[in-house]
């Protein structure tokens, strides 16, 4: 059985913040200023959820993903305008149980996901051929730096290195929520391996800002 926990949460315009990433974010709306000041009290955990559409102001249940990322607050900086830029670090997916809207912030109820892994199979061999996909593409359009690559590199859990190639990658919203809620890391893998012509029907298919 799952336990369940209970946490503020975040909702996200346009961006869909994976375990492992750390990335600033602007925060302009009152209910999610309050929720960030009252997790500073405590541990500092907030749930960052993106949103199905980037215009609406004030998300209800229905307005918001299933699924999300458990997170830490690293830094909290209060700018001139009365926004908040705040420096996170992706932890944990997670699943939302109860969405819960109330006058001052929103919280939930979640579970967190375990991705899922065969054990006896090395799945490092095949992420790393994923990560040299990433490389030839960046050799192309220049959009992801060098350092991002060789950090990459580094990183020996499978899981870990897809889910930082998908959050580098120019996909579309919808793209990378489909792979962020994906907990078998070996479909996902494969998935960045699979291209159809010139692009990968998830990873490779680029939308222009």
């Amino acid at each position: 059985m799952e336990v369940k926990l209970s946490q503020p949460l975040l909702p996200l315009r346009d961006i869909v913040v994976f375990p492992s990433m750390v990335i600033p974010l602007f925060v302009g709306r009152d209910k999610s200023i309050t929720a960030l000041n009252e997790v500073m009290k405590s541990d500092k955990k907030i749930i960052l959820v993106t949103q199905k559409k980037s215009e609406v102001d004030d998300p209800k249940k229905n307005d918001i993903f299933s699924y999300g990322c458990e997170s830490n607050i690293l830094q909290l900086l209060k700018l001139p305008d009365g926004t908040v830029k705040v420096l996170v670090e992706g932890i944990k997916r997670v699943k939302i149980v109860e969405f819960k809207d109330n006058e001052n912030f929103i919280t939930c109820t979640y579970e967190q996901q375990k991705d899922i892994l065969n054990k006896d199979e090395d799945l490092l061999p095949l992420a790393l051929t994923a990560v040299r996909r990433l490389e030839k593409l960046t050799s192309a359009n220049k959009k992801i730096s060098s350092d991002t690559i060789n950090n990459i590199k580094q990183l020996k859990d499978p899981s870990k290195i897809v889910d930082n190639i998908v959050s580098n990658l120019n996909a579309s919203i919808s793209e990378k929520q489909q792979i962020f809620e994906t907990l078998d890391v070996k479909k996902k893998i494969k998935c960045s391996n699979q291209n159809d012509g010139k692009r990968n029907k998830y990873y490779w298919s680029r939308k222009e800002n």
